[in-house]
């Protein structure tokens, strides 16, 4: 588990001071005012300097953080009247996956998003945020669901991948995956997604065909994760910090390649530093979002999102080589 990052320990240091002289300040007769302004216009500095200036590797630490919000996180502070719905009807319930539905600013939408846990015995209860096919199962079912009653999707994304276990597969791991993104493709009603922490390959994917694809500040989307490729390409998991930066896996690579539409900023830290405040910055953007997607008509939803996957990379046109006059 990651709770704080190397990086981070001189602003927690400085913070740590600033809190200990304030209490020192409260239960002593010494006036240590000046000195607390003074270390807390060095905080403001210090965390300018640090945060703005990330490097890849040390965002996907801040992706990673054990208290980073969660899906359940998100729906407490940004919509009302949540009902969870469980079950694929095929095999179970994946508690990796978390959806139902609810009322966003009085408007009925379907809510899904991967969920993690916070320490071990929750993380096992949610199999560490992996879903099996049955999660996706539930997601697409939830998803046919907010069709049928003309309910906008919203997906919370952020999973280290889908489950590579034997049993996932036996139950069509793979199947479920394509699935999803086939039928996302065409599904009439607005999907908006939001990698709030980790994207991680087909287990981000299956939750990840919107019309609008926004990043947290601080997530990451990839195709697999920097140890993953650094085993592959140098086999060497250790080099994963010099992976993190040659596969573009930030939000910032992403607008630039046009994989999203717009990064969400985080409060200064990380998410993780202040839940409450981090749902205020998605508010904005999701209603805009919704606002937009509402007004078109089911057919124009179908083809804006196709037409933004389709434009997704670069092709290159070449001539057809001219035949050789020599018979072979």
């Amino acid at each position: 588990m990651v709770n704080e990052i190397d990086f981070d320990k001189p602003v927690l240091e400085l913070r740590k001071k600033i809190a200990e002289l304030r209490e020192f300040t409260r239960d002593s007769d010494v006036d240590l005012t000046d000195e607390i302004d003074k270390l807390e216009k060095r905080l403001e500095k210090l965390e300018n300097e640090v945060y703005e200036n990330l490097a890849p590797w040390d965002r996907v630490q801040i992706a990673r953080n054990s208290n980073r919000p969660t899906t359940l996180d998100y729906i407490q502070y940004l919509f009302t009247d949540f009902i969870e719905l469980h079950g694929d009807r095929v095999f179970g319930d994946d508690k990796a996956i978390v959806g139902g539905i609810a009322k966003y600013k009085g408007l009925p939408v379907t809510v899904i998003g991967h969920q993690r846990g916070r320490d071990t015995k929750e993380n096992i209860y949610r199999n560490f945020g992996m879903p099996h096919p049955e999660g996706f199962r539930k997601a697409l079912r939830l998803m046919k669901q907010a069709e049928k009653f003309e309910r906008p999707i919203i997906c919370f994304v952020d999973t280290k991948g889908a489950y590579p276990g034997k049993a996932a597969e036996e139950r069509g791991q793979s199947e479920a995956i394509a699935r999803n993104l086939f039928e996302m493709a065409g599904i009439t009603v607005p999907i908006i997604c939001i990698v709030t922490g980790e994207g991680g390959s087909g287990g981000a994917l299956g939750l990840g065909v919107g019309n609008r694809i926004f990043m947290l500040e601080n997530s990451v989307y990839s195709v697999i994760s920097p140890e993953g490729a650094a085993s592959i390409l140098w086999k060497d998991a250790s080099l994963s910090k010099k992976a993190a930066e040659a596969m573009k896996i930030t939000a910032s690579d992403l607008l630039e390649f046009n994989i999203i539409d717009e990064i969400i900023p985080e409060v200064k830290g990380g998410a993780h530093k202040d839940i409450e405040r981090q749902a205020e910055f998605i508010d904005p953007i999701l209603y805009q979002a919704l606002k937009e997607l509402t007004e078109l008509t089911q057919d124009e939803r179908v083809k804006d999102r196709y037409d933004k996957f389709r434009q997704m990379g670069k092709f290159i046109e070449t001539k057809e080589p001219e035949k050789s006059p020599i018979k072979s």
